[in-house]
């Protein structure tokens, strides 16, 4: 036995119990989201813990746990004094109303797919869809978009996590020898928003499904951008897509199978002048498969979400998109756990 070998430390089963157990703190934070805590919190102050129970309707046996544990978990702060309160992130994107709310994503994870993971081992099983579609309910996403209360509720959620990548699009990309910028699954609006918030040169185009009109135009309309961003209804697959120097297709390829995939590229390719510019960011997997694990369990994510979508590589997105006939193509990383890919026709 060499000196090193001997030296090492013996394998420890911590990580392998905290991977494994690792849904008891999301469940925690699910729990404070549906209980709009954060939201309290930013109206009230901060607040004893028996005070924010009672406010809350939270039984005390298991309060102080759950405060505490958000507490670790870096989710609420505790002053010398006791009181609970927020910490600059959680007031920041968990309090509902403010524009950078995520928590309508988190809800919809609460609600919807949490339960469903329970059946990825069923998943990988099947290769089918684990959600409403397998116990014979309607599409969820049918149900989200002919429900106006819903559809605004998911929508929003898709800015909190849209808007800070649209931030670092809009410094990463050179818009300035640009005029039209169109956003393809626009949702609400919110990345097109950030994208002419930092270029009053642009004027923009929100392409989706014609429920989200009247939440785009009021969205557009509160930002000031009514008289810059139209909407233009459609189906990406059934109709030509809007005409425009720059597409934007963010959190859309990952939906769809390759086939859909390439289909989709050919169109973003048709549609754009020579010169025009696609840009597609996703949760995109490292090029070795080794070290994204966020862009790897979106994948899961798709194969329990959807018949056949899954997320990809930075290296897979440019070789589609060289395959649908695109001249140049590169790969740019963003903060977080995003990437962007650029065509250039």
């Amino acid at each position: 036995m060499t000196m090193d070998a001997a030296e090492d430390p013996a394998p420890s089963p911590d990580a392998i119990l905290q991977l494994g157990l690792g849904f008891w703190g999301s469940k925690v934070l699910l729990s404070a989201v549906e209980l709009g805590l954060h939201t309290h919190l930013a109206e009230t102050g901060p607040l004893p813990a028996l005070v924010l129970g009672t406010q809350l309707g939270l039984h005390p046996r298991g309060l102080y746990d759950f405060l505490d544990a958000l507490v670790a978990l870096g989710m609420l702060r505790r002053d010398a004094a006791g009181r609970y309160g927020n910490t600059p992130a959680t007031n920041a994107f968990l309090v509902r109303g403010r524009p950078g709310y995520v928590g309508g994503l988190l809800e919809m994870a609460n609600l919807r797919l949490y339960p469903f993971w329970d059946r990825l081992t069923t998943a990988l099983r099947t290769g089918r869809p684990q959600n409403e579609a397998a116990d014979g309910r309607p599409d969820p996403f049918s149900a989200i978009y002919a429900d106006p209360a819903a559809l605004q509720a998911f929508l929003a959620g898709m800015t909190g996590v849209s808007r800070p990548v649209a931030r670092a699009i809009a410094d990463a990309f050179p818009f300035a020898d640009r005029r039209c910028v169109a956003d393809i699954g626009c949702a609400q609006g919110g990345c097109l928003a950030e994208l002419l918030r930092a270029h009053p040169h642009l004027t923009g185009i929100g392409f989706d499904l014609p429920a989200v009109r009247p939440v785009f135009e009021a969205f557009a309309a509160g930002q000031g951008l009514a008289g810059r961003a139209r909407f233009v209804a459609g189906n990406f697959f059934a109709d030509p897509l809007p005409a425009a120097d720059v597409l934007v297709m963010g959190h859309v390829l990952h939906d769809w199978d390759l086939d859909q995939k390439l289909a989709l590229l050919r169109k973003a390719h048709a549609a754009l002048p020579p010169g025009g510019a696609l840009l597609v960011y996703d949760a995109m997997i490292d090029d070795a498969r080794r070290e994204h694990a966020f862009g790897l369990l979106m994948s899961l994510n798709m194969l329990i979400e959807t018949p056949g979508g899954f997320d990809y590589t930075g290296a897979d997105c440019r070789r589609w998109m060289a395959e649908a006939g695109f001249a140049e193509t590169r790969l740019l990383p963003l903060p977080g756990s995003h990437s962007l890919a650029i065509g250039i026709r």
